[in-house]
């Protein structure tokens, strides 16, 4: 026997045009309050001019590769990524081990 009951799923309340305007228009005014009190909001960043500086430095040795980079100072792989945007001209390309030997 199907019980109906346990299948139905629970109904969302009508959302009118007018209604979904006027919460927009309230979350906008109170982002935009926060933000001339000086509070913007999010998650603060871990990365400075420092680790920067230091990912920058680290990343033309040929025996240090991305991921240890980020592992050393603590931060994600993508983390560098989007902080260091020339970050693939910078790194040295490396030639697999079976490349190389291919080519002589």
């Amino acid at each position: 026997m199907l019980r109906s009951w346990l299948i139905r799923r629970p109904r969302r309340p009508p959302t009118t045009a007018w209604s979904s305007g006027w919460h927009r228009w309230g979350t906008n005014e109170g982002l935009a309050a926060a933000r001339a009190r000086g509070r913007v909001g999010g998650r603060p960043t871990v990365v400075n001019e420092q680790l920067l500086r230091a990912a920058r430095d680290m990343l033309p040795n040929p025996d240090d590769n991305i991921e240890t980079i980020a592992k050393l100072l603590g931060v994600s792989v993508g983390t560098l990524y989007n902080h260091v945007p020339d970050l693939r001209e910078l790194s040295v390309p490396r030639i697999p081990v079976q490349l190389d030997r291919g080519a002589g």
